[in-house]
């Protein structure tokens, strides 16, 4: 079967260019690895999505994504992309064991956690370290827990640790967050909430378990041992751009670059969401970039038919 339109990645942009490709009466399949929703979908509430005044939970959100997607047509299916082969005119997308071919593909794998990259972080990593306090929160109900970074998803992290631990220590390599004003507000007057500000962490130590970290003040110079029952690493995002290196055109960063359209340089060939280059990485602009690359998808295909 040739599909008029290939979506590879199942969260917000991908889900967004389903519903406005299926609409359109493309032929429409998504290529998702894990579970339709990405990094929505594990966000325990989303409070600035537009017409949800008390917010929404993610997982919550991106099912109804998915349903609505399926209701005008769209297909779903589960593996990972590979490679992206053009061939006369068309798009073959290799998965591990079979090959499906479309006329143009909206590449929305989204972006991963960054890892901290110090010694025991990863031999610890499910005992002890995580990436996803929505996830693994739970484990840690009246146990003392840091959080790395300073920025909205290190503070969105640490204000939702604070259900379950008894202190959640945020560890800044500045002097000041980066969030937005109002998260800080919320995690200043948060009495459970403690900071480690100018400081790296170089160490994850523990023996079954992440018992503490050795943590760096990066003006004094100063090593301490700081105790603690868990790490949850919030440092940034790589974009999942890999299989189309030497492709598209990817920035320094790796992201890949559209124009306004959401079009690479490549013809036929369109992003949206976390993987590209942008501004504002958030759940509204995501959808906002699956709706344009679905319709600029659709344009393609018609002017070539």
């Amino acid at each position: 079967m040739i599909y008029d339109l290939i979506i590879i990645g199942g969260g917000p942009a991908g889900l967004s260019a389903a519903i406005y490709g299926a609409r359109a009466r493309l032929k429409t399949l998504v290529v998702e690895k894990m579970y339709a929703g990405g990094q929505a979908a594990i966000t325990d509430r989303i409070e600035n999505y537009p017409g949800f005044v008390e917010g929404i939970g993610g997982m919550e959100l991106t099912e109804a994504m998915k349903m609505q997607a399926e209701r005008f047509g769209a297909k779903f299916v589960n593996g990972e992309a590979q490679r992206i082969i053009p061939k006369d005119g068309r798009f073959i997308v290799e998965l591990k064991n079979e090959q499906l071919e479309a006329n143009a593909v909206i590449l929305a794998m989204g972006a991963e956690a960054r890892k901290l990259m110090v010694k025991g972080e990863k031999e610890f990593t499910g005992r002890g370290v995580s990436y996803c306090a929505t996830c693994d929160g739970a484990f840690y109900t009246d146990r003392k827990v840091v959080v790395v970074g300073g920025g909205d998803s290190a503070i969105e992290e640490a204000l939702y640790l604070t259900k379950f631990a008894e202190s959640v220590t945020v560890v800044h390599r500045r002097n000041e967050l980066r969030a937005t004003k109002i998260l800080q507000e919320r995690a200043f007057s948060n009495e459970k909430i403690k900071f480690l500000w100018d400081s790296v962490v170089e160490e994850v130590k523990g023996q079954e378990a992440v018992e503490e970290i050795v943590v760096k003040n990066i003006k004094t110079g100063e090593i301490i041992s700081y105790p603690t029952d868990g790490v949850f690493v919030a440092i940034g995002w790589e974009p999942n751009s890999g299989i189309v290196k030497g492709l598209v055109n990817l920035n320094e960063r790796g992201y890949i670059i559209t124009d306004e359209n959401m079009a690479t340089n490549v013809p036929g060939i369109f992003a949206a969401g976390d993987i590209r280059e942008k501004s504002l990485r958030q759940v509204i602009t995501a959808a906002a970039d699956g709706a344009i690359a679905a319709v600029s998808a659709e344009k393609y295909i018609e002017e070539r038919r």
